[in-house]
Order: structure tokens, then C-alpha cells, then sequence
């Protein structure tokens, strides 16, 4: 269920106003930002972030000259190792644009670069409002959505509930879609909740003004 705005601060706006009224959590969630998954994203990026963390499935092949050709054009990585992919701080280049689209089994992102945290933050930490405004204010053109997990009050299951915010982009069927000028709102209550008379009765006294229910 959707709410959709002419730009993104009034849609930052609108997600902290619903999380601040309607959810059980004391302080905000903190956000969880998707991938770079374009170069228009990355342009982005390399204007505003010194650093992303990179990380490897290492159940896929084909590593090995991705890693030589990087290490050929003098990026160096200091892996770490974890139980299933390789993750390393990669220091972001206008030059490295051409690297996309990646490949598969290599990923980028942001979401532990600040001001989206650091690399002992977690989901379940709180974040400021000012350090949302931070956030979105660095976001600029791209199309990247931020989701927050949270629990609602009256809803007596909140697994998979949350908000989540989406910049010149939609959410559909559980993907999000570039859409350059649409910002909305996009209002999850959980797998178990979503046609139940308990979500139904959430969605009535919460007074929100909504758009149709989407599935997934």
C-alpha cells in the first residue's frame, strides 16, 4: 500500500511521520539501503561517498579475473572472509564506472558507508531524525529505495512489517522499479496480517490514505 509525493523530502517526511505515530519501536529503525546495481547510480555515488563495501558470493565461479583485472587497474582490496561470500572496503573511482553492470556474484553498497552507519552498525540500531535528513540529503537522483522494519502497534504479528521509501523509483512485486520523478511510501503489515481482520482494522483506525494493496 502506497502513498506517492512530488518529491523526496516530503516522502522522508511522510515515512517518519507513520513510523513516529503508528509503530511500537521507541526511536527510529535503522534504514536499510539497497545496491548500486546501475552506473548512473555509482556516478552518483563517486560524487558523494569516499568508500563502498563490496562483497563476493563465493558459491560462484568466475572470481578470479574479475579480482586480476581490478588488481590490473590498481584497486586493491583487503578481504575478508566470511561463511559465505568475501566483503572489502573498495574506494570509489569516476574511472570504475564502466564496471557495470557487474558480475554476477558481485555486489556493491552503501549501506554501511556514513552516513547510512558504519561497519558495527546494525538493523536493529536506532538512528536521530537529523541523521535521516543526513541520509536522504546525500541520496540525491538515485534510484534506491530505503526500507525501515517496525512493529505496529495493534498488529499481532509484525514479521515483515515495515515502511519503505522509495526515490525516483516503485516498488512492485517485491522489486523496485526506476521511475524518475515518483517518490512514495510504501506501508508493509507483514505476511500475516495483510488480509487478515486484524490488518484490516489497523489500516481503518490508523487513518492513512492509501492506495490499493499490492501483493508481496
Amino acid at each position: 500500500m502506497c502513498e506517492s509525493f512530488s518529491d523526496a523530502p516530503s516522502a522522508l517526511s511522510r515515512a517518519r511521520a507513520i513510523m513516529r505515530d503508528l509503530a511500537d519501536s521507541v526511536g527510529v529503525p535503522w534504514p536499510q539501503l539497497e545496491m548500486v546495481t546501475t552506473a548512473e547510480q555509482y556516478a552518483h555515488a563517486v560524487r558523494t561517498f569516499g568508500s563502498a563495501l563490496v562483497a563476493w558470493d563465493r558459491d560462484l565461479p568466475g572470481f578470479g579475473p574479475v579480482r586480476d583485472g581490478l588488481r590490473r587497474r590498481g584497486v586493491a582490496f583487503d578481504w575478508k572472509e566470511l561463511s559465505y561470500v568475501s566483503i572489502a572496503d573498495m574506494q570509489l573511482r569516476p574511472d570504475l564506472a564502466d564496471l557495470w553492470p557487474l558480475p554476477e556474484g558481485l555486489s556493491l553498497s552503501l549501506a554501511k558507508t556514513p552516513p547510512f552507519g558504519g561497519p558495527d552498525s546494525e538493523p536493529e540500531d536506532d538512528c536521530t531524525e537529523e541523521e535521516l535528513d543526513r541520509m536522504v540529503s546525500v541520496l540525491g537522483p538515485l534510484t534506491m529505495n530505503v526500507s525501515w522494519g517496525c512493529s505496529w502497534r495493534g498488529v499481532p504479528d509484525f514479521k515483515n512489517c515495515g515502511v519503505r521509501l522509495c526515490l525516483n523509483s516503485v516498488w512492485t512485486e517485491q522489486h523496485p522499479e526506476p521511475a524518475p520523478g515518483e517518490f512514495g511510501v510504501w506501508v508493509a503489515l507483514g505476511t500475516h496480517a495483510d488480509w487478515s481482520p486484524a490488518g484490516q482494522a489497523w489500516l481503518r483506525d490508523s487513518g492513512l490514505t492509501l492506495g490499493e494493496p499490492q501483493a508481496g
